[in-house]
Parts: C-alpha cells; structure tokens; sequence
C-alpha cells in the first residue's frame, strides 16, 4: 500500500488554490479542503500561509534554475545562451498558472505578499543573468560594464518584447526577439 505524502499533498493543493484565487483570496480552510485534510494537517508543517506560499515559491525558483542548467551549453555563446534560457524562463512563467494568477493579482489589486513573491522570482533569474553576463565578461565576449545593471536590461528587454509589446502591437516571432536582442546586444556591448 502507498503512503501518502501529506505535505505534498498540501504544497499541491496550495499552489493550486493560490493559481485559482490568488495569494489574497487564498485560505487555509479552501487549501484542506483541496488537499483533502483537516486544517489542523496544514499547520503541522507550515505555521501559516506566508510560510506555505514562500515554500511554493522556493520550489518555482528551483524549477527555473533547472530549467537554465538544462538550456545554457558551454560552447554555445553568450547570446545564444541569455537567449535560450531566458526564452525557456518565460515559457516557464508564462505557462506557470500560478506565476499568471500572481501577474494578474498585483494588476489588479497591487497585493504586497503576490508583489514581493514575483520580486523572488525575478532577484532569481536575475542572479543567474548576472552570473553569466559576468561570466561573458570575463571571455571579453561583451565588455566590460556592471553586470547588475546589463542583467536588469537584458530581463526587461525579454519580458517588455515578449508580453508587453504584444499588448499593443502584433506579437513578435522567437527569431525576431532574437535577432533584435542580437543587435542591440553586439552594438551596445561589444567588445570592441
């Protein structure tokens, strides 16, 4: 017979009823009732919601990380590496129902715990950009500059190409991001 994992019963059932309703509408009592337990079950492994959702977003984090160890290649360039794992970060993200619920959430009704869970999310990919931008520093495949500020850019300019010129304009193609990041990057970092 199986044993049942009733912690990840509830980590499950949490993150769903969080990509249902949000963090702000999201109660304890809706989470039992999901994963099929008492309350009371819920608090011998997390003393409470912020608890439960920060462990939700610690694995989301986890996820993204593998998901960029898996994409970035050595011998692939610096470019093609920030391009390919940040097309597969927001893939990620924008296939994540909860990470969506958590976009609409702070659109909607700027709730500070769903804005400083998308801030997690962000100072995480984030530090992996700035590790490789380093990294491509370090190479001289671009120049050198402060990698926390080329990271930042680098992030915005994905996410505004990806979601935010859609909302305005016709959606643009995998390849026209890139080619677009390709060009901005080689005149504004090259080396030489």
């Amino acid at each position: 017979m199986r044993t049942i994992d009733r912690r990840q019963q509830v980590i499950d059932s949490a993150e769903k009823s969080f990509a249902l309703f949000g963090y702000k509408a999201t109660t304890m009592e809706q989470v039992a009732r999901l994963a099929n337990v008492g309350k009371g079950t819920i608090y011998t492994f997390f003393e409470n919601k912020e608890e439960l959702f920060d462990e939700i977003l610690h694995s989301i984090i986890t996820d993204m990380k593998q998901i960029t160890e898996q994409t970035v290649k050595e011998e692939n360039s610096f470019l093609d590496n920030v391009h390919l794992s940040m097309d597969s970060l927001l893939e990620y993200r924008e296939e994540h129902d909860l990470l969506i619920k958590l976009f609409q959430e702070v659109n909607d009704f700027g709730t500070p715990q769903a804005k400083e869970g998308l801030l997690k999310v962000e100072t995480a990919i984030l530090e992996y950009l700035e590790r490789q931008v380093s990294r491509a520093m370090e190479l001289q495949q671009i120049r050198e500059d402060n990698p926390k500020l080329v990271s930042f850019v680098l992030l915005k300019l994905y996410v505004t190409l990806t979601s935010d010129w859609n909302k305005a304009h016709p959606t643009l193609q995998k390849d026209q991001i890139k080619d677009f990041v390709g060009l901005f990057l080689k005149s504004g970092l090259s080396p030489t």
